[in-house]
């Protein structure tokens, strides 16, 4: 952070128990720390929850921080072995989502999981923070691929241990020697657990996906803005590929190929009605739109979630609407607005 005293200059305050050192010592790494958290939980309120706790885990820890290791990774210890000890403890009581019902009858679906997936979607706005830091195109977006719906729904089916391994090695390029000092394990636990982690994740795609902001990008999103707003089913499955996806976390329903999609959109999303309202955003470095269904009785329209679009080549290969509403509020967006 540009004009802030170097890392040695504030840890001797730091440890005498200077609030604003400690802060200015940690507040480099506090967004970074926040999406590690959110790849290890799946969830930007629980992962703002754990960033709290590593901070202050930190402030009162940083006493017995010997410098063995750089701010960075020793921050990167504690954040990690909380959100370990947080994911046993969730292990052991439901879900609160679970209690979700859907507002209408839904279709079968083309595939049950066998567990829903507690995945919520990520800002941009805060991931700007970090990739504009990052050197060259290249770094950027890796940097937002390692935050993508597939790849974050993937991690999220890796036992914790394996996760953590996974996302520490590949994504933030720690050592495994690094690894295996905060985890409290042996250098070949840490290659064991990585190469098992590798196996179990599909490989990473998204690389055929437009460029952000590019107006190919702009023409699909905004064409499929109109005529899902239009409830243009039609419209909007022509701008589907073929293996194209519907999922609604937290319900463990998918939707999959252009029949099963079509009659989803028919029956339940669009069904007969231009009751829709949808305000651009993004999310996981992907499209994305607050959503909105108009009230026939006021000029209200209320929330209906978040949707997000994957995007392959001149196509959607996947739709992926976040039924909880509160989640808005993370995306600068109210609860309902005024026709």
């Amino acid at each position: 952070m540009r004009g802030m005293p170097p890392a040695e200059d504030l840890l001797a305050p730091a440890r005498g128990g200077d609030g604003e050192a400690f802060r200015e010592l940690v507040e480099p790494y506090r967004r970074e720390l926040q999406v590690h958290c959110y790849r290890m939980l799946g969830s930007v309120q629980d992962a703002e929850d754990l960033l709290q706790e590593t901070l202050l885990a930190a402030w009162r820890g940083i006493g017995g921080y010997q410098e063995r290791a750089s701010v960075r990774t020793w921050l990167y210890r504690i954040a990690t072995n909380r959100c370990l000890n947080a994911l046993r403890a969730d292990a052991r009581r439901p879900h609160p989502s679970a209690a979700h019902r859907p507002e209408v009858a839904l279709p079968e679906p083309s595939h049950r999981r066998a567990e829903p997936i507690w995945l919520e979607p990520y800002p941009d706005v805060l991931l700007d923070e970090i990739a504009d830091d990052l050197p060259g195109p290249e770094a950027r977006y890796e940097a937002r691929e390692s935050v993508s719906l597939a790849f974050l729904a993937a991690l999220q089916r890796l036992p914790p241990r394996q996760r953590a391994v996974l996302v520490l090695r590949d994504v933030l390029g720690f050592r495994a020697a690094e690894v295996a000092d905060m985890l409290g394990a042996t250098e070949s636990a840490v290659t064991s657990a990585l190469k098992r982690a590798r196996g179990a994740l599909p490989e990473r795609g998204g690389q055929d996906a437009p460029l952000p902001g590019s107006p190919e990008e702009r023409r699909l999103v905004e064409g499929f803005a109109r005529a899902f707003e239009a409830g243009d089913v039609e419209a909007v499955v022509a701008m589907l590929t073929s293996d194209v996806k519907l999922t609604m976390p937290p319900l463990p329903l998918e939707y999959q190929g252009l029949a099963d999609v079509r009659h989803f959109l028919a029956t339940v999303a669009l069904d007969g009605c231009r009751g829709h309202v949808l305000v651009a955003t993004r999310a996981n470095g992907q499209p994305a739109f607050g959503c909105y269904l108009r009230d026939r009785r006021t000029p209200i329209l209320h929330a209906h979630g978040v949707l997000v679009l994957t995007l392959t080549g001149d196509r959607i290969s996947a739709l992926t609407r976040f039924v909880d509403n509160s989640l808005l509020t993370a995306f600068g967006l109210p609860r309902s607005l005024r026709a």
